[in-house]
């Protein structure tokens, strides 16, 4: 069976990380050479709040890898991701080939994309535009 290349983004739990960050990142390598998978890539992402508390944690360190693993397989690997009690939540994703080496490059690199600039969503203007006495912008009766 043919491998695929998946990508997977790991919350840690950024105390045990800050106090071993090689034994916590090899973890997540060792884990996935365990399942039969090889690591391509794989860097520290960021570290920063939680939306909301996992586990009693408000921060986390966000971890992301690129590996190449048989597709029946990636049940055992969530199994033992969700086991391990250094990761908070993970999310594995099948990549397109096509992009495959574009991705590992960039995240060997280090380099993180900047956010495009936000675009202001156009407003129409109610000239000569029956809105049935409703102001199209904020909802109110005119």
């Amino acid at each position: 069976m043919a491998k695929n290349v998946y990508e997977a983004m790991f919350i840690f739990d950024s105390n045990r990380f800050a106090r071993d960050p090689g034994g916590v990142s090899g973890a997540v390598t060792a884990l996935i050479q365990k399942v039969g998978g090889e690591l391509l890539a794989g860097r520290l992402w960021e570290e920063r709040r939680l939306a909301y508390p996992i586990n009693g944690q408000r921060k986390g360190t966000y971890w992301l890898s690129y590996f190449r693993l048989e597709s029946k397989t990636l049940a055992e690997l969530n199994r033992e991701l969700s086991l391990n009690e250094s990761i908070l939540r993970s999310l594995v994703l099948k990549v397109d080939e096509r992009i495959v080496d574009a991705l590992v490059s960039h995240a060997v690199s280090g380099g993180v994309a900047k956010p495009a600039p936000r675009a202001e969503a156009p407003v129409a203007v109610g000239a000569g535009i029956d809105t049935g006495g409703v102001d199209a912008i904020d909802g109110v009766e005119e």
